[in-house]
């Protein structure tokens, strides 16, 4: 396993919009861990890893229908400007049952869909799965490889989730434009579609960049991206990559592996050293 430094993934489509039908756009480091990623649509939603997370002692509150898991936190930064953040000081990582979940949801949010304890039965895969939820149950999401409306329950009854609508520190859309750029592709497939993974989909449908699609944005040496994993107290490894979409293919990379194996494949990097 390598180091991973300006890395750039090649994809090829058919058609590649160059624009946004909303018209909103925006315009020495330590390499942590190379993990390979392939180039289907749904990467790392179609592989599991049945023991990614642990849970975290449960408080009292806790108790009452949510839980914090024990996982890699992040936070990611375009030159200076910081534009995604997974903190549990500055953001609620609980995550919750569908029916209690849905309660605080509004229509235009994106949600996580995370499978705990994964079994034989699950319709979902059992990696971060993030959807656009648009009220009464329903959500619209990419998966394997087709833009797709669900509910919720069909799709995620064996799920926990939370609401991941403010990780992204870009401004959002209105509810209605958020609706409108999801509802606005359901039914296209494969070749037709410009996103690799679910969580692009939905923060493309949320803000409107096309920085999260696939070849969305002309790489240069000027603008470069800066992913942070924080693992531990005083533990934070930094990675630096070309594109967007490239960090985030990543970034889901290393949470799908899980806390305990990233910092793992670290210690065993460092010894070598």
């Amino acid at each position: 396993m390598g180091n991973q430094l300006d890395r750039i993934t090649h994809l090829n489509y058919s058609e590649l919009p160059t624009g946004d039908p909303s018209g909103i756009e925006k315009d020495e480091l330590r390499v942590g861990v190379a993990y390979f990623f392939s180039d289907e649509e749904e990467d790392l939603d179609d592989r599991g890893q049945s023991e990614r997370y642990t849970v975290r002692d449960p408080s009292p509150s806790e108790c009452e229908g949510h839980i914090l898991l024990n996982e890699i936190e992040f936070s990611a930064f375009s030159c200076q400007e910081c534009i995604f953040s997974k903190l549990r000081g500055s953001q609620d990582l609980s995550v919750y049952p569908m029916q209690g979940l849905l309660t605080f949801c509004k229509p235009g949010d994106l949600l996580e869909l995370i499978f705990i304890c994964p079994n034989a039965d699950h319709t979902l895969p059992p990696s971060p799965h993030w959807a656009v939820y648009i009220g009464q149950g329903q959500i619209i999401h990419l998966h394997r490889g087709e833009i797709r409306k669900d509910n919720v329950f069909e799709v995620g009854g064996g799920c926990m989730g939370r609401v991941v609508s403010s990780w992204y520190r870009y401004r959002p859309l209105t509810a209605e434009l958020v609706l409108q750029n999801a509802c606005g592709h359901l039914g296209l497939r494969s070749e037709e579609i410009c996103w690799t993974n679910s969580e692009s989909f939905a923060a493309w449908c949320r803000f409107g960049n096309r920085e999260f699609k696939a070849g969305g944005e002309v790489h240069s040496g000027n603008l470069q991206y800066f992913l942070k994993l924080h693992l531990e107290e005083n533990n934070i490894h930094t990675m630096r990559f070309h594109s967007l979409e490239e960090l985030i293919r990543e970034k889901r990379n290393l949470d799908a592996s899980g806390k305990l194996r990233v910092i793992k494949e670290l210690s065993m990097m460092e010894n070598k050293e």
